[in-house]
């Protein structure tokens, strides 16, 4: 069962109990796969709460894209956790470099994860194996921020194309995710993990990003920005629920202020 928590302005949707999901896809995990979570768990459990709602929406055939906001390097876990204890398992997209970690990255790839080389002529691997993944029915979680918001008040910022671009491809859905929570455990581009008192993760899924009108049509620029637009608005508006209050009207652009990830 999970286990809620309330705070202001939470939202009126449903406590989701149980942790398996009717009619997710059924995904072979290799044995490394049951490490990690094994690991994970034994670390996250402990240290905290769980708010987790509108699991319900990830009840559906076939293998879907999660869209989630970025505040922490724990964050992954915390979705991971809500993601797999709800039936559906994810399969990351994560840094190369993470995969050259001793031991810890032999692990991870061995487990199915997804490696990310940016700005190498291998980039576009990510996005075949993303797609693959997807016909396979697996989940797979994409933050279009593409790295820890770096807004001041930790609100989203602009989107990147990415995610729009494998569910158009494939037709999958895209389930809008927003967590809050886990940047009291570890503050962004923090080392200093804050485990007492013991912290609450709120995660709130949405119903899938209504794209049906862009499906099936050509792929270009203009479509696979505003699916990419439409897949923010939702996740915004989740986050807004989460935190009881309205984002800014203008997203943050790290291009605007010449940053890099």
């Amino acid at each position: 069962m999970c286990r809620r928590a309330t705070w202001p302005g939470a939202p009126a949707s449903p406590r989701v109990e149980g942790t398996d999901v009717g009619r997710s896809p059924k995904v072979r995990l290799p044995w490394a796969y049951r490490v990690c979570v094994a690991i994970a768990k034994s670390g996250v459990v402990p240290l905290t709460r769980r708010d987790w709602r509108g699991a319900e929406h990830l009840d559906r055939p076939g293998g879907v894209v999660v869209c989630c906001n970025h505040v922490s390097h724990l964050d992954f876990i915390m979705l991971a956790h809500f993601l797999y204890d709800n039936g559906r398992p994810p399969f990351f997209l994560a840094k190369d470099a993470a995969f050259r970690v001793p031991v810890l990255g032999r692990l991870i790839g061995l487990a199915g994860q997804i490696p990310v080389y940016r700005n190498t002529g291998r980039a576009v691997e990510a996005y075949r194996a993303a797609t693959r993944a997807i016909q396979q029915g697996k989940t797979v979680p994409i933050y279009p921020e593409g790295t820890i918001t770096r807004d001041p008040r930790m609100w989203t910022m602009t989107g990147k194309t990415g995610a729009a671009r494998v569910a158009l491809e494939t037709g999958c859905a895209v389930i809008p995710v927003a967590q809050w929570g886990v940047q009291e455990l570890l503050a962004p581009y923090s080392g200093r993990l804050r485990p007492f008192p013991r912290k609450t993760m709120r995660v709130l899924a949405g119903p899938p990003v209504d794209l049906s009108d862009l499906q099936g049509r050509p792929v270009t620029g203009e479509v696979v920005r505003e699916a990419t637009d439409r897949i923010m608005r939702d996740v915004v508006g989740l986050l807004e629920q989460l935190r009881g209050e309205q984002a800014p009207e203008t997203r943050y652009d790290m291009r605007r202020h010449g940053e890099s990830e």
